[in-house]
């Protein structure tokens, strides 16, 4: 049988693709750079944590493997106009930078994510054990509550929190239905027509909204449930 056969590539050939490797892998680094600058540029600058988009993602992620201990929090920081109107919009932003440290801290440990979804409002998916909802949601309402110093004042946060449970709407019901669901159930608890650990129902996830807004909110004009 014949033996190999030597493939000679023109000497000039084999200078341009060597020339053409660190084209290649400078290519690959601006890519790796502009991906990292639109993964910062996408986070809140006032608390660093990522927007509604990220968690969305985050929330349909973690449906796929892990539904049964999937759990997505809305929390909204109560009073923080009157923050505002007292001790001035940095007091404010204060208040809303400590809160999103701690829901991140406290999410990230159970293996979730923490996103500002806009003004005072937070989201959180998280995995817990089902069992352990009312009680891990009542220990997280008291690490909120937690005292904050500014310039010699005492800020003392109370934070609404609802719940939707993966496990408690059918299978098809994705980011948006939770969402909905936490939302609706954070509003009932901090109009106290439901207590500190209320989870969300399917009546709740499936609730008419207003351009994605919940009944009741400023800017619908659909009546509150």
């Amino acid at each position: 049988m014949p033996g190999p056969v030597a493939l000679r590539l023109p000497s000039r050939t084999l200078v341009i693709a060597a020339a053409a490797v660190p084209l290649a892998l400078a290519v690959l680094a601006d890519d790796v750079r502009v991906r990292r600058q639109l993964h910062t540029a996408r986070r809140d600058p006032l608390t660093g944590l990522p927007g509604r988009d990220i968690l969305m993602d985050r929330v349909d992620r973690l449906a796929c493997g892990r539904r049964e201990y999937l759990h997505v929090l809305v929390a909204d920081v109560d009073g923080l106009k009157a923050v505002n109107d007292t001790l001035g919009h940095a007091a404010g932003d204060v208040l809303i930078a400590a809160t999103g440290r701690r829901l991140s801290t406290w999410a990230a440990a159970r293996g979730g994510l923490a996103a500002r979804l806009g003004g005072d409002e937070f989201g959180v998916a998280v995995l817990l054990p089902p069992k352990s909802t009312v009680r891990e949601i009542a220990a997280l309402s008291g690490l909120l509550a937690q005292p904050v110093s500014r310039e010699g004042h005492t800020l003392r946060p109370a934070v609404s929190i609802g719940t939707a449970r993966a496990r408690d709407l059918p299978d098809a019901a994705g980011a948006s239905r939770l969402l909905r669901g936490a939302d609706m159930a954070m509003y009932q608890v901090k109009t106290g027509e439901q207590p500190l650990g209320y989870v969300a129902t399917r009546q709740d996830a499936y609730a008419p909204a207003a351009h994605g807004r919940r009944p009741g909110r400023p800017g619908t004009h659909l009546p509150a449930a």
